[in-house]
C-alpha cells in the first residue's frame, strides 16, 4: 500500500500518499497542524492534541524510537509531520503527549465560552 512516494522521509505523508489512503479505506486524511498554538483554530487544537496524546501518551512502553543504526524509526518521524520535534528518548515523547493534553484542556476551554 505504501510505496516510497507515499511516505514523505522526513516524517508522515505525503499528498499521494493520503489520496491512496483515500481511493484504498475512503479515509480523509489531513496533513498534520503546524500552526504555532496562538494561531490554531479549535479544531486544530483538538486535532494536534488528540495526535499527541494517541501517540506519544499511550501507557506503557512506547515502540521504540531509534532503529538499529540509531535513525529515528517511522514512528519518531510523525511528531515531524506535526510540526514537533523528533523525540529521541522516551522522556521527549511524553512531553509532545503533555503539550497534547495542555492543547486539549485550551480546546475544552474556548468550546465552554462559546
Amino acid at each position: 500500500m505504501t510505496t516510497s512516494t507515499s511516505r514523505d522521509p522526513a516524517g508522515g505523508l505525503t499528498p499521494t500518499g493520503r489520496k491512496a489512503f483515500l481511493r484504498k479505506d475512503s479515509a480523509h486524511l489531513k496533513p498534520g497542524v503546524r500552526k504555532r498554538i496562538a494561531d490554531m483554530t479549535p479544531d486544530e487544537m483538538k486535532r494536534k492534541g488528540s495526535w499527541a496524546v494517541r501517540f506519544y501518551g499511550r501507557a506503557g512502553k512506547l515502540p521504540p524510537l531509534k532503529d538499529a543504526k540509531g535513525r529515528p524509526t517511522r514512528f519518531a518521524l510523525t511528531a515531524h509531520a506535526w510540526g514537533e520535534p523528533v523525540p529521541t528518548t522516551p522522556m521527549a515523547a511524553r512531553r509532545i503527549a503533555e503539550k497534547g493534553r495542555r492543547l486539549l484542556q485550551r480546546y475544552r476551554m474556548l468550546k465552554e465560552r462559546s
